[in-house]
């Protein structure tokens, strides 16, 4: 038979079966090897292939030879081992920051890793579905726009939205650009943060990362050096980010109309929201009914108030009393004593 034109290239499409098509359970022998070259166009004598398969041991992979059923070559060890890929398309998957689009294509990169019926376990990896992920698909190039710019000591310029009641997008300071100097990245609450010196306020500000649109580097070096140098930033994140197990109930809660993102936020664009009057809307969500959640209610103040179901009302009503009772009593016991 004669050879082909793409004998210079064989090892290369040798390697490749290796890395995508063989694994422990998965070996490849001699024979079969020499048939799937073939299918591809390239002649391969018995003796090349065990000069090849030399050849790119001595490059650095680890090909095995198993001698039981099912018996043939194998690729032995790779850079990722099948639990690292697992946890990596686990976190890709559960990180909200993430788009389901992106996670999705890089999943699919991530499987590229190892061999296509090891790729089916990471397959069964992704269970969180459901989960809630930002829906601003530009947030993966934002967050290497956000580096560069930090590591350039540049300053940057963006549009900054926010969600409305018809759950439309609406820029904020009616479109105009925030001119900051970032400096420093934070993860909290499954959000990215910018940290950085707001160049109008002459303040330190935190940013939503996926809420920033159209990020452009100024040029111009970076301001608030000596601010950020005085900045905890570990407590600014306790102090100002911030629902645990429980029953699961549908709840109705009304909302004013400045809480729309913050609803958005927590349950996700297609949660169920009414107007109810010109400032307010209702929405019915399903959460764990915790001291958390009742916790997370009464920091949104006045303007958010639990409607239904009476029973949850109920228990948020108890826990405010109970809380309240509490306090008179502290305040009782310790009159008169030193502070």
């Amino acid at each position: 038979m004669a050879k082909t034109s793409n004998q210079k290239a064989k090892i290369l499409y040798l390697m490749e079966l290796f890395l995508e098509q063989t694994d422990e359970e998965h070996p490849l022998p001699r024979k079969r090897l020499q048939e799937k070259l073939s299918d591809i166009g390239i002649y391969a004598e018995r003796k090349s292939i065990y000069n090849d398969i030399e050849t790119l041991k001595n490059f650095g992979l680890d090909i095995a030879y198993r001698k039981e059923h099912p018996e043939g070559y194998y690729l032995a060890r790779r850079e990722f081992e099948l639990p690292e890929l697992k946890l990596l398309v686990d976190a890709v998957q559960s990180s909200r920051f993430i788009t389901q689009k992106k996670s999705d294509s890089l999943i699919r990169k991530i499987e590229k890793l190892t061999s296509r019926y090891e790729a089916r376990q990471l397959q069964r990896q992704v269970v969180v579905a459901d989960r809630i992920k930002t829906m601003n698909e530009s947030i993966y190039y934002n967050v290497d726009k956000l580096h560069a710019a930090i590591s350039m000591d540049e300053q940057i310029a963006f549009r900054y939205f926010e969600w409305t009641v018809s759950k439309e997008l609406r820029l904020k300071r009616g479109g105009e650009n925030y001119h900051v100097s970032p400096w420093a990245l934070t993860w909290d609450n499954e959000n990215y943060y910018l940290i950085g010196y707001d160049m109008d306020a002459q303040i330190i500000k935190h940013f939503r990362v996926d809420k920033m649109l159209h990020i452009e580097l100024s040029g111009s070096r970076r301001a608030g050096r000596e601010e950020f140098a005085r900045f905890d930033l570990a407590q600014y994140t306790k102090r100002t980010f911030g629902m645990f197990g429980g029953r699961e109930e549908t709840v109705r809660i009304r909302f004013h109309n400045r809480f729309v993102g913050v609803v958005i936020d927590r349950f996700g664009k297609d949660v169920s929201m009414r107007p109810d009057g010109e400032d307010h809307f209702t929405a019915r969500v399903q959460v764990a009914v915790s001291e958390q959640f009742f916790g997370w209610i009464t920091g949104l103040g006045r303007d958010a108030q639990i409607l239904s179901p009476v029973s949850v009302v109920d228990e948020y009503e108890r826990l405010i009393r109970d809380l309240g009772n509490m306090y008179r009593e502290n305040r009782s016991c310790n009159l008169g004593r030193p502070l």
